[in-house]
């Protein structure tokens, strides 16, 4: 079969090597997949360079999040089991922690709808505890882990504000449903949602960027406001002022969602649950701007990496030539 694989740490196009290679053999309790589609995650790109918390062994298959098939013909939605990842015609999994592909999306789609809708309905919801009503801030709306934020808090009843970077992603956010949109690059984000929110600030705010945006965030929240860390694409990893939360009455809430798999899994499940029932009913559907063949896959990778993409592109190994399965 075909694979990507990292035989060497570095940027993604260079790093990412498509190689003829033996199918994965599962091991105890895993099954073998056939890759449907495959989304790409910015983990993928930090794993590439030796960046993420989890470093599988060299060489290994990036892509940690699939919609595949099984050997009796299921459509399921897995992580798969580094270091034979996603970026392949096959992957292994464990079969205990597979979840069913929901019917109303196609294979791009379902692809998409697991770590970043899991991660913004826990952020919201588990820990945020987002009620109808309340404002939420999200910062790049319309990334792939932004835009599934603004949907779920949408579909929750919240006034959405979404910051963005650049015209071309303020269409999207939206699109996306945000009922404001700020420009990070043409207007002073704490002006605008101190503005738009006449001086109250953001109940919640959901923040996967880190760095200067978190500085942002705590100017513009709320009192009793939450705001919930969730990654830090920007590569630098705030310092938070505990006497400026203090003194404001705010609370910065940590999100990990890998660590829910094996400290509450019944939670997984349920969550799972819930998203295929709101995507049933139309209110989150995740947001795949492009699809590629898998001989595309470490360019797109590398887009991702570069922060130039919006919503999720999705590895389809059944594509030819770019045209469409």
């Amino acid at each position: 079969m075909q694979a990507w694989q990292v035989h060497q740490n570095g940027e993604p196009a260079e790093a990412m090597r498509l190689l003829e290679v033996d199918r994965p053999t599962p091991g105890d309790g895993q099954v073998l997949l056939r890759v449907r589609a495959a989304n790409i995650n910015f983990p993928d790109a930090l794993m590439c360079r030796g960046q993420y918390q989890v470093r599988p062994p060299l060489p290994f298959t990036p892509g940690v999040e699939i919609c595949g098939e099984t050997e009796d013909g299921r459509r399921v939605i897995a992580n798969p089991a580094l270091p034979h990842g996603g970026f392949a015609e096959y992957a292994v999994a464990d079969a205990a922690a597979l979840l069913p592909a929901p019917d109303a999306l196609d294979d791009a789609e379902a692809a998409a709808l697991h770590i970043g809708y899991q991660t913004g309905w826990f952020g919201l919801h588990r820990r945020a505890r987002l009620e109808a009503g309340e404002t939420l801030l999200v910062h790049a709306a319309a990334g792939g882990v932004g835009s599934a934020a603004v949907q779920l808090g949408k579909a929750a009843g919240a006034r959405v504000i979404g910051v963005v970077g650049g015209a071309d992603k303020v269409a999207v956010a939206r699109e996306l449903g945000c009922d404001v949109v700020v420009d990070r690059r043409s207007e002073d984000v704490i002006g605008a949602v101190k503005e738009a929110t006449g001086g109250r600030g953001a109940d919640v705010i959901y923040d996967p960027v880190g760095g200067e945006a978190y500085t942002q965030s705590t100017k513009v929240v709320a009192f009793e406001g939450r705001i919930v860390v969730v990654g830090f694409a920007s590569g630098s990893i705030p310092s938070p002022a505990l006497n400026h939360a203090l003194v404001k009455n705010y609370g910065v809430l940590g999100l990990h969602w890998g660590l829910y798999n094996t400290k509450n899994p019944k939670l997984v499940l349920h969550c799972h649950e819930q998203l295929t029932e709101l995507a049933a009913r139309g209110a989150i559907k995740p947001l795949v701007s492009e699809r590629v063949p898998l001989s595309g896959a470490a360019a797109a990778v590398q887009r991702v990496a570069d922060g130039v993409t919006t919503g999720r592109i999705a590895v389809v190994p059944t594509l030819e030539n770019g045209a469409a399965a």
